[in-house]
């Protein structure tokens, strides 16, 4: 398992899941091979969280392999993240009070022995403390392992999911405040009011083809609770009509400018705006601030080759900018606190795909679902 921190290496990885190991996908998912075993799932949601590759492009190239009956489990997948977004975008306190939950429960267990057991990996249960090194060391884990690391977290170890989610966005290549808040929040029980998903013995097992033993969890926890419900806003996604000639900020969720719906309007300057940790709520691992960095060099790289005057500048640095810029929009997360926070002048660019497919957003999944036709036809 490689990710090269390239849009070469991630149209590499596409093609050859696609021509080699699509075909097995949906019956061959679920199973956690572990680290040098990944052929049968795609490893690309670090490109796609990045924005390196584009959910359109993966979608499209699978379509070329397999029709869409042969190919919607794959598709469903690729699609989750644009759901998980455009859930949060129409519930945006629903990140902040995550924030404002994370800094207490901090403060409650900074000292705390089984939190500091767990993100070291020193447990009684075998497979977690793999899952944790794994975790450390390849900043990936497997969709299916996720699942049971968070319900071994919430409800064997007995730890507040929002210090798991701050774990998983620590080291997670594919983090982003919608996935992971509310994957976690799904797994403890409050997405889906009543319906948690707890880990058991016979399924890890079976799933990982028996590599593990030891696994002595609880499976039969309650659902975690919640006094909070949100309701989705009515929010509008619109574009200005007519776009002037100005300055674009390029955040770390849109690195394919080429790609992207406005690459054929011309900006006075592209500047490509990173995050330090001193910037963000949760501190990042180091090898993730570094693939980050690595990502926007390779998108300077390319913009440069095409003779874009471009600049990297950090996140706190907009201010100093005095004119007010377009910015590709960077979803709800760490960068749009730091420009509310701060009141910066940006008017948002919102790329199509987001702004037909995040008024299917209002409900749960299966009914996201029914749309997918509908959404693969407006672009395809």
């Amino acid at each position: 398992m490689n990710f090269g921190t390239s849009r070469a290496s991630a149209i590499e990885n596409l093609n050859r899941f696609v021509d080699q190991n699509l075909f097995e996908y949906s019956k061959l998912r679920n199973f956690d091979y572990g680290p040098d075993n990944r052929s049968n799932i795609s490893c690309l949601s670090p490109y796609i969280t990045h924005g390196i590759i584009s959910e359109l492009e993966v979608i499209k190239k699978s379509l070329s392999k397999f029709s869409f009956s042969k190919n919607e489990k794959f598709i469903q997948e690729v699609l989750w993240r644009i759901y998980w977004k455009g859930w949060l975008e129409l519930r945006p306190n629903v990140w902040t009070d995550y924030l404002n939950e994370l800094k207490k429960v901090r403060e409650q267990f900074k000292d705390n022995q089984n939190y500091k057991n767990a993100i070291e990996g020193n447990t009684n249960i075998e497979c977690f403390n793999e899952w944790v090194k794994e975790l450390k060391e390849t900043n990936y884990l497997h969709n299916h392992a996720r699942m049971w690391f968070a319900s071994i977290w919430i409800f064997t170890l007995d730890l507040p999911w929002q210090l798991g989610a701050e774990f998983f966005m620590k080291y997670l290549y594919d983090g982003d405040a919608a996935s992971n808040t509310l994957g976690w929040r799904w797994v403890a029980g409050i997405q889906t009011q009543g319906k948690n998903y707890l880990a058991s013995e016979w399924n890890i097992k079976k799933f990982t083809n028996n590599r593990f033993s030891n696994i002595k969890l609880n499976e039969n926890a309650s659902p975690k609770t919640s006094d909070k419900t949100y309701a989705a806003s009515k929010l509008e996604f619109n574009n200005p009509q007519n776009l002037e000639e100005k300055n674009l900020l390029i955040f770390e969720n849109n690195l394919s400018f080429e790609i992207s719906d406005f690459k054929d309007q011309k900006f006075k300057k592209v500047f490509l705006i990173s995050n330090k940790n001193e910037n963000r709520s949760i501190e990042l691992s180091e090898k993730l601030v570094k693939f980050k960095s690595q990502l926007i060099e390779d998108q300077k790289k390319r913009l440069e080759e095409k003779s874009i005057n471009t600049e990297i500048i950090d996140l706190s640095e907009i201010q100093n900018i005095n004119e007010t810029s377009y910015g590709l929009y960077p979803t709800v997360g760490e960068n749009l606190d730091f420009i509310n926070t701060n009141n910066l002048k940006i008017e948002f660019l919102y790329r199509k795909l987001d702004q037909f497919s995040w008024q299917y957003c209002n409900k749960g999944f299966f009914n996201f679902k029914n749309y997918i036709p509908k959404i693969i036809t407006a672009f395809n």
